[in-house]
């Protein structure tokens, strides 16, 4: 049970549920290839079936840590800093980007956009499920929009969605992971018949880091 005060810690992002920290090679989107400290935050409501990190959903199962721990464990050649989750935008992120941008560190966010956007990010990948859409002031921000392709009639939610962001975004399709062989043709023909969109696929796998 978290006290008042830890809770107020919390409200104030000053506490964080840390469910992992790491640094490696980021595997997906537009940043693919490019050295990354990542911390994943716990605590999530969007409910993908084929989430594949399901273990992050109940913030109960990873206790508060002290935000300005979480940044003084951060690699020294790290350069760039992807928060991720679970929805990091459940909890302030004002205080953690405060932290990171006064070490000179970039700012990277993955969310599905379903929260207020707190922070201050260098780069925002905004990835909408159908089950818990995007607020509608994240969509212009974004500077990166990543649709994770199931089936055949997520092409037309990513289209729907594609609509709604500026046109300096980019634009990439993902395959979902278990289906990935039966649906990476479809990409492919889509995506050299739609050229606006790129394939993202997560890289990091296929390399076994994490």
């Amino acid at each position: 049970m978290i006290n008042e005060h830890t809770q107020q810690l919390i409200n104030k992002g000053e506490m964080l549920p840390l469910m992992e920290e790491f640094y490696t090679i980021q595997g997906e989107g537009f940043h693919t290839g490019k050295a990354a400290y990542f911390i994943r935050i716990g605590g999530c409501d969007v409910g993908c079936h084929w989430c594949d990190v399901k273990e992050s959903w109940d913030a109960n199962l990873h206790p508060p840590t002290e935000t300005i721990k979480i940044v003084h464990n951060i690699s020294k050649q790290a350069n760039t800093v992807v928060v991720t989750g679970g929805e990091p935008l459940i909890w302030n992120m004002d205080y953690l980007t405060k932290l990171l941008k006064a070490k000179g560190l970039k700012t990277h966010i993955e969310t599905s956009g379903s929260y207020k956007l707190t922070g201050n990010w260098n780069w925002i990948c905004l990835s909408p499920k159908k089950t818990k859409l995007p607020l509608k002031e994240i969509y212009k921000k974004a500077n990166e929009l990543k649709i994770i392709v199931l089936n055949k009639h997520d092409f037309k939610f990513a289209e729907e969605q594609a609509e709604k962001i500026s046109e300096k975004c980019e634009l990439f399709l993902q395959p979902e992971w278990s289906k990935r062989k039966e649906i990476m043709p479809l990409i492919v023909n889509y995506v050299m018949k739609h050229p606006k969109w790129k394939i993202s696929l997560q890289t990091h796998k296929y390399l076994n880091i994490p």
